[in-house]
This record gives C-alpha cells, structure tokens and sequence, in this order.
C-alpha cells in the first residue's frame, strides 16, 4: 500500500508523468510536488524497486517503507541528481547535497587522502568514495538499501551497447527523431512547469534542443577573447530558428570572483573550470526564468569527444576522456604519495566488463559511467540548483541512450564526422551548417587569464598557502607554476585543479 511509504527526499523531474499517472491510478493535474510524491509511493507499491524501470527522467530519492523498517536511496540510470549517503553513529543520512552531510551534527570530518589522489589525476572526483572519509556517492544505476544496521548497495542498470546493423543510418536518425520528439513533447505538455528557457552553444546538440523544445529564449556565455567566444555561432542559430536570444559576457575579474562560491556550492573541488562560467550563465538565465533546458549526455552515447575516435595502444585501459596528470606526476607532486592507490582503480571494475565489446563502445561505457555523472553532472546539478534554477537535461533521457546503444560506431563516426547519425536527425530542424558544424567546446579563456598578474595573484597565494603546504612538494608546485607563466600553457588545467581543491580544503576545514 502507498500509505506505507514515506518520501524522505526527492530531487529532481519525471518526465513521463502523464503515462504513470493513467497506469498507477493518479490524477495528472495534481499540483507538481504532490504528484510526483504520488508516483513515486505508486510506483514503490506495485513495482517495488523494479520501479526505476518505469521512470523516465532525473531524480534522486529516499523511500521509507514502514512495513519493512527499511529506507532505499534510488539515483537515477545516468545520475542526473547527485546522491550522498553516510552512517553517522546509528543514523542513516543522504542528500543530493553532499555538504548538509558534513555539516550534520555527530559527523567528524577527515579528509579521504585516496580521493584527493584520484582527483589530481583525473581532475574531478571520480567513483563512489568522495572527499570525506565515510561519505560515499551512490552511483548513477544503483540503489542503497539502510535496514538499520547496514548498508547494501546494488546496481539496478548499466549501459549496456549492442550495436545492431539492421538499419541504414537515415532509418536510424528518423528513429532519433521519433524518440527525441517523444521525451520533447511531454515536457511541453507538462503545464505545471513555468516559463521555460534553454541554454545554447555554438554546438549541434544545445541547437537541436532548442529547436525541438518549447523554448522561446536562448542563452549563452561570451568572451572578449574571439577564440574562445561562440556567441556569434548561436546567435546565427537563434535567429535561423526565430527564438529569441541573450548573450552574458564574462571578464576575469568577474570570473575569479565567483570562484570561491561555485566551489563551496559544488561540495567537492572539481577541476572543471567551464563550471563557474555556467554558474554566470545559470544566474543570469534566473533572473527571467526558473527552468532551462541544457543539452547534455549526446557526446557519451553517441561518441562526441577525439578520444572515442582515437584507437587506443595496445594493452592500455581506457582511462575516461578526461585525465590532467600522469601517476608520475602526481607522485612527484603529493607528499604522501600513496603506491596502492592506483590511477586505474576506479576504471577496471568496468573495463574488465567491457571486454569483448568493440572499442567505441567500450569508451563510451565508461564514459557514461564515470566521466558524465563525475564531472558534468556533478557542475549541471549542483550549480544549477545553488542558483535557484531547475536544469532539464532531455538528452539525458534513458531512451535517448537506448535508442544509441543500438546505433553501430561506424554510423557514429562517418563522413569525418562525430555524432553523424544524431548530426543527420538534426538536419531535420536546423541548417546543414549548423547540424554538421565542427565540434565546439565549452571553452573558458582561464588558461589566459590564469597567467594575467592582474587576477592571479590570489591563486598564487593559495597555491604556496599554508594549506598547499600540508599536501604537496612546494618545489614541484612552483616549477609547474613557473613553467606555465613562462608559456607552457598546457598546465593551466593542472594548476586550476590543485587551486580548486585548495581553495575547497580551506572553506570546508
């Protein structure tokens, strides 16, 4: 019975609601809070935990079943929604918010040396542990079941590719375009959600979101710094589609500034700088709306980065698309360097999996399964939700990825082109120039910024702090810091990750 079932917490927007509600018995026009509550103590009861099958969306929640005495943490497949969840004497606590866990009362908090590790290689906090010893995420696909004493983590999805040959590739892009249609229409439909707007880059997959959405307002981010700057590619696009357009500027002054918040806010250091531009971006989006449409998860289901297309060397593992130092750097870097804490560690459990898969596919699983929910979700969800907007993720959606999963690499990556079948469903609402345009990062002019006297000097002063000095050798430090003023701008990324941690350990201990 739903009576039984208490929702301790929910983060986050099912999609499908209007199919459950007619299945489950629920009336539709409830308010949004209620009616999401309803569905999920529903979906509980007559599912059980089979329920995350039947949901279709982001969510994250905490499910209290009164009959059994035991609570259930449930993340969605992909981990849209962050979830944390820690023992704390004999509570059971989670959160989406990783820093209400450290600030409960009776939590002590320690710093997770393994994952600080982990971190400087990868540049953002990868797998299950987190920075706080004996906090743990849950990952995207799995659930955690509390019965009081202990705590059972299980997985419930993993993607899972199966390339199938049987269409053509333009059979396969009208397929995309069905699907695309589908998830689209029902957030259209939804008329408990506000005005909504969507966010837009010089990329194909932001575009084709926002043409196929009902979204009347794009936004973007800009530079003074040409090379870095897209806006001029997205406002071609708005205007090609006749939505309207707005454009936020961004300095250094402005952009070191929101430092110290975007970190504090995220709850764990990430070396991703484009996250405090969105930060930038996702204020000025909610000063005139409080949902907004964003284009992530295209580039891992469909192939969108150079390292998918790149063939590996022979024996290497897959180390996800991003990693900024070599073990041999960060060994020479950290001075408790630890050997049994290995790069890899995080990665073999799933690429012994993938085995047997083609190579593609094998990237993209792991992709999928660390790299998007580690770092771009952990910046959409978190920076989102601390500027006081809802961020709508569609691409996202697990049909969007079971209709990938099928598509074969060879029609991913044709005509010298990535994402070509998901380009070729594009060309059905935008230009050609725009659906098959040349992938254009989220690039931040920090690398260039970083080595401007003007900006860097506070970034100088934590990096040869008081607390840097705890961490890392200080002759490594300053070599590297000394190198990348002198032109070897390839460090950038390397210097920003270590001040994010140290500018995170200083606020947070």
């Amino acid at each position: 019975m739903s009576d039984n079932v208490q929702i301790r917490y929910f983060s986050g927007y099912i999609r499908n609601f209007r199919n459950l509600c007619e299945e489950l018995g629920i009336n539709a026009d409830l308010g949004r809070e209620e009616r999401e509550a309803q569905i999920l103590k529903k979906a509980y009861s007559k599912w059980k935990l089979s329920m995350m099958d039947h949901l279709y969306g982001m969510f994250a929640a905490a499910l209290y079943d009164e009959e059994t005495g035991k609570l259930y943490c449930i993340r969605d497949q992909v981990g849209q929604k962050q979830m944390f969840y820690s023992v704390i004497g004999n509570e059971f606590v989670c959160s989406g918010d990783i820093n209400e866990i450290a600030a409960h009362q009776g939590f002590e908090k320690k710093l997770n040396m393994r994952m600080l590790q982990q971190y400087l290689f990868y540049g953002y906090p990868i797998g299950e542990e987190t920075f706080y010893e004996g906090v743990f995420k849950l990952r995207p696909g799995h659930y955690a079941e509390w019965d009081g004493s202990n705590v059972t983590v299980t997985r419930y999805w993993k993607p899972v590719f199966e390339p199938d040959s049987s269409k053509t590739p333009d059979e396969w892009a009208q397929e995309l375009e069905k699907t695309i249609d589908e998830i689209l229409s029902e957030e259209k439909e939804d008329t408990k959600l506000p005005y909504k707007e969507s966010f837009l880059s010089g990329g194909v997959d932001s575009s084709y979101l926002l043409a196929a959405s009902d979204a009347q307002f794009a936004n973007t981010i800009g530079y003074e710094e040409s090379g870095f700057d897209e806006s001029a590619l997205a406002r071609e696009t708005a205007a090609y589609l006749g939505k309207g357009f707005r454009v936020r500027m961004i300095g250094p002054g402005e952009y070191f500034e929101r430092i110290p918040t975007v970190i504090d806010k995220m709850g764990q250091p990430l070396g991703d700088a484009s996250a405090v531009a969105f930060s930038i971006g996702c204020s000025a989006v909610g000063e005139h709306a409080k949902v907004v449409y964003s284009g992530e998860g295209i580039d891992e289901f469909f192939g969108g980065y150079n390292s998918h297309k790149n063939p590996l060397k022979e024996g290497w593992v897959y180390l996800t698309c991003s990693h900024i130092m070599s073990e041999e750097v960060v060994r020479s870097l950290m001075k408790d360097f630890d050997e049994n804490v290995k790069a890899a560690d995080p990665v073999m459990p799933l690429w012994n999996e993938v085995q047997g898969q083609d190579e593609l596919s094998q990237k993209l699983t792991i992709d999928i399964s660390l790299w998007l929910e580690g770092d771009i979700y952990l910046n959409t969800d978190r920076t989102s939700t601390a500027c006081g907007i809802e961020l709508h993720t569609p691409f996202s959606d697990l049909r969007l990825f079971n209709a990938a999963r099928k598509i074969p690499g060879e029609y991913k990556f044709m005509n010298d082109q990535n994402k070509y079948v998901f380009r070729k469903a594009a060309s059905s609402r935008l230009s050609d120039e725009a659906a098959f345009r040349r992938k254009v990062g989220f690039a931040v002019p920090i690398r260039k910024w970083l080595a401007d006297a003007q900006y860097n000097s506070t970034i100088s002063e934590k990096l040869f702090g008081e607390a840097s000095q705890k961490f890392f050798d200080q002759a490594v430090l300053k070599d590297m810091w000394t190198r990348y003023l002198s032109g070897e701008e390839f460090l950038w990324n390397r210097i920003y990750a270590i001040y994010a941690f140290l500018l995170w350990y200083d606020l947070k201990f």
